[in-house]
């Protein structure tokens, strides 16, 4: 495969995703790395931009579950090549419980943004998909969690996250834990409406904000 821009990988890697294919995703990640682009931007400039292609066209109806899952493989496949080379920092930033709130199983999402937040240097606790309100307040008292991050695609299943907030208040424990949300339907005046501390659109902006909550930007 000739030399190419980063920016080319990008554009190549997202439409390897969007095109389920997971021979060229891997082919495409390695060559990239040979090349020497960065694999933190290739997986979320790449990899993550084709995965939100992909769930634009499944909310467009063009895309159904089956296609969903493929593209998901297409995606993790070229993850697989593309994760041990992430440069991670040796300080720990603090503890994430992350997960996605009761009633949606949809996690891609979910599964980049903790890989994002492990690669910058926090300890996360994933508690998977369809968790329950109580679930996360649970084990953010119990780990002494820094940050909460629920994510969702449904619409229907927003409101669990006002629960959350309202549960980490009732527990004494609002204070001392920082609420953050995303997902496709979620909007900044939505998690400011439910009184979580940050919103975020990717999970390059998740890792960000994060740092910025426990003051390590």
């Amino acid at each position: 495969m000739s030399r190419q821009s980063p920016e080319e990988y990008f554009k190549d890697l997202s439409e390897a995703v969007v095109e389920m294919d997971e021979d060229l995703a891997v082919s495409l990640s390695k060559a990239a790395l040979e090349d020497g682009v960065d694999a933190y931007e290739a997986i979320e400039n790449g990899l993550s931009h084709g995965m939100a292609r992909a769930g634009q066209l499944f909310e467009e109806e063009e895309y159904f579950i089956p296609e969903l899952l493929m593209c998901s493989d297409a995606m993790y496949a070229g993850l697989d090549v593309l994760k041990p080379h992430l440069k991670k920092t040796t300080e720990s930033r603090g503890t994430v419980v992350i997960g996605v709130i009761e009633g949606d199983t949809h996690d891609i999402g979910k599964n980049m943004v903790r890989i994002m937040f492990e690669t910058g240097g926090f300890n996360v606790i994933d508690l998977g998909r369809d968790v329950p309100p109580q679930r996360f307040v649970d084990t953010a008292r119990d780990s002494k969690a820094d940050i909460i991050a629920l994510s969702t695609l449904m619409t229907t299943t927003m409101d669990g996250m006002g629960t959350v907030v309202k549960l980490l208040i009732d527990a004494n424990l609002r204070d001392g834990v920082k609420v953050m949300v995303g997902g496709g339907p979620i909007s900044p005046g939505f998690a400011k409406r439910i009184g979580a501390d940050g919103y975020a659109v990717n999970a390059a902006e998740a890792v960000k904000i994060a740092r910025e909550l426990v003051g390590t930007a």
